[in-house]
């Protein structure tokens, strides 16, 4: 029986997880990939209460050998890959003189490689599929600052990236854009927003509403506004879109 089947990394929650529990009300199959098992295990518990079947697998893509793993047992139990969305990759927000090569080194390793490599491996079977892939950037890409260099400067990389992939799915019949986010309300970010009102004689309620403001917004994303977007591009009605870097972030980008 044909199953269409799509890839998720990066999970095991935020934008993520919404993008896996979104999807699995189109596809019959999803493969759940991220390196906390537990965090993903309840994702799969959610997509499969959505209506899809669900393979986990633990891994950690900045690993050069995790890509091939990820695309090989795929294809053994689903036979197939239609959609390969490469969500995985947090990036340190750390200041431009003070990011250390580690961080360097380990935001390129998995954001950017890791998508790099994983989109190759599974690239044989998205051309037979006629399949579309999704790279998450973000934003800060458009406009990188000294406090989070690291992030925009790798986030700027994945839309070159998607270029040159959408660059060849030309060709080959493979869809490929990338999505750039701006500031969403994810566990990490209200991590932070606890930690900085704890630190500032603030409540994290009145940190919530600062930081959109000051952003020039009128409030925090979801990650389920995003899974939208990001189900949209691997739908049938997206077929001609390809190459596009689409911004979604409440119109924090304000030049045209």
């Amino acid at each position: 029986m044909s199953r269409t089947v799509a890839i998720v990394t990066g999970a095991s929650q935020g934008i993520g997880r919404a993008t896996a529990v979104r999807l699995a009300r189109d596809f019959a199959a999803l493969v759940v990939v991220a390196r906390n098992r537990s965090n993903l295990e309840d994702t799969a518990a959610m997509a499969r209460a959505a209506g899809a079947e669900t393979l986990v697998i633990e891994a950690d893509l900045s690993e050069p050998r995790a890509a091939k793993a990820v695309v090989d047992q795929t294809l053994a139990l689903f036979g197939r890959i239609d959609a390969l969305l490469n969500i995985a990759g947090a990036v340190p927000q750390v200041d431009l003189f003070e990011t250390t090569d580690e961080q360097w080194e380990a935001g390129l390793a998995l954001k950017l490689h890791g998508a790099r490599r994983l989109t190759i491996a599974a690239w044989p079977s998205l051309m037979a599929t006629k399949g579309a892939v999704v790279l998450m950037s973000g934003n800060s890409a458009l406009f990188p600052k000294a406090p989070y260099a690291a992030v925009g400067t790798i986030n700027a990389a994945i839309i070159a990236l998607a270029k040159a992939f959408s660059d060849k799915g030309i060709g080959d019949g493979v869809q490929v854009n990338s999505v750039l986010p701006g500031p969403v309300m994810t566990g990490r970010r209200r991590s932070y927003l606890e930690h900085w009102a704890a630190s500032h004689n603030m409540t994290v309620e009145e940190a919530t509403t600062k930081f959109p403001r000051d952003a020039g917004i009128a409030r925090y994303g979801e990650p389920e506004e995003i899974a939208e977007l990001m189900a949209f591009l691997v739908s049938p009605g997206a077929r001609w879109m390809t190459g596009a870097a689409l911004r979604m972030d409440g119109g924090e980008v304000k030049s045209i």
